[in-house]
């Protein structure tokens, strides 16, 4: 097991989170946005965007924790942490609001809003902040102890 393994798995969420962070601002930041794209000849509404991760290596936590209790050995490089698999767009049907005077109005008064709730959004950015700030914290913790170690006489 690398001495730097602990501080590479913190530096993966780090950056997942940081990327979780930037992806919850852009949805607040448009959830107003009633013209987001151009489909088909018509202006759809902004689409929420959604992060998804996974874990870095594919291995069961059995076989994890056998490979940290030294049972096992580690064929593929001993890579922990997470990765961003990709950036989706939630298909949940956009609001409609009651809004004649919107230029975007149909006909019948209504509204398309996107589908960001404010509400869930905070939800995942006090979520993801968090996680970062315990990342750090493990981060440091990792730091500090290779700094004590460097001290042993």
């Amino acid at each position: 097991m690398s001495l730097f393994q602990g501080m590479n798995a913190s530096a993966s969420a780090l950056t997942a989170n940081r990327l979780m962070l930037d992806t919850i601002s852009a949805n607040i930041a448009n959830q107003e946005v009633t013209r987001a794209t151009y489909v088909n000849g018509a202006w759809q509404p902004y689409k929420r965007k959604m992060l998804e991760m996974a874990p870095r290596s594919s291995s069961s936590f059995d076989n994890m924790l056998q490979m940290a209790v030294g049972n096992v050995f580690n064929n593929n490089g001993g890579e922990l942490g997470v990765r961003v698999t990709g950036i989706r767009e939630d298909n949940t049907p956009f609001k409609r609001v009651y809004d004649p005077s919107h230029p975007d109005a149909n006909a019948e008064g209504y509204v398309l809003m996107p589908n960001v709730d404010p509400m869930k959004e905070f939800v995942d950015l006090i979520a993801a902040s968090r996680a970062y700030e315990a990342n750090v914290t493990a981060f440091n913790a990792s730091k500090s102890m290779m700094m004590k170690a460097l001290e042993i006489r």
